[in-house]
């Protein structure tokens, strides 16, 4: 495939530019029952009912997800949908003891997961300039770049589960060195947290815990 002119990248850029003003047109903000649905109401949930989740939902899920911000287009998150009965088994390996009911009456364990060589992707993902230079060679770079962007992705996709109607639970408890030799040993990934995604079942809720007043934690400088 051939370079983009810069005919073509001032058409694109235009284009974006215009879809953005249309997207916003037609709506300016969300609604207070939409951002409760996402963020303000929502829930982290541990316990869950039989009712399933398709693939065709997953991918809706990647779908969204995909399109949320990272530095540089990095996108280095890397998701693994545990569903299979042995696929549990081996998931459970890792948890403390507490939270392994809490993943496997879950319909889909998300692991979110980083991939180490995310940077390697980069002339297909930022192709503006080639950002290669900045990691080969920085381990802590990558490191650092990889697990924040990719804490990022595993937050969209929070965000997109609920907003197509699923309920999740992210998690930790449990031990990254096991969830990587059973899953990943031999790549460049490593996982992060867990995310169970469903359908809830509310009657294991209890009140929601505080939250702090914005004059307690944010400032203006």
């Amino acid at each position: 495939m051939s370079a983009a002119t810069e005919a073509d990248l001032n058409a694109m850029r235009a284009k974006a530019q215009q879809d953005h003003r249309d997207l916003r047109a037609r709506l300016p903000r969300l609604s207070e029952d939409a951002i409760n649905l996402i963020l303000r109401g929502a829930r982290s949930h541990y316990a869950w009912t039989d009712k399933p989740v398709s693939d065709a939902q997953l991918e809706k899920i990647f779908e969204i997800t995909i399109n949320g911000a990272t530095s540089m287009n990095t996108l280095p998150a890397r998701i693994v949908f545990v569903k299979s009965a042995e696929a549990k088994e081996r998931l459970a390996k890792a948890m403390k003891p507490l939270n392994v009911p809490k993943m496997m009456g879950a319909p889909v364990t998300a692991i979110i997961a980083h991939d180490l060589d995310f940077w390697k992707e980069l002339p297909f993902l930022f192709p503006h300039d080639d950002r290669r230079k900045l990691f080969d060679g920085n381990d802590a770079y990558i490191a650092d770049t990889a697990y924040r962007n990719g804490t990022l992705q595993g937050a969209y996709l929070m965000i997109a589960a609920r907003a197509i109607g699923l309920d999740v639970g992210a998690m930790s408890g449990f031990s990254n060195a096991v969830v990587d030799a059973e899953f990943f040993a031999g790549t460049t990934l490593r996982s992060n947290f867990l995310c169970n995604i469903g359908y809830a079942d509310e009657a294991a809720l209890f009140q929601k815990l505080p939250r702090f007043a914005f004059d307690q934690v944010c400032s203006f400088a």
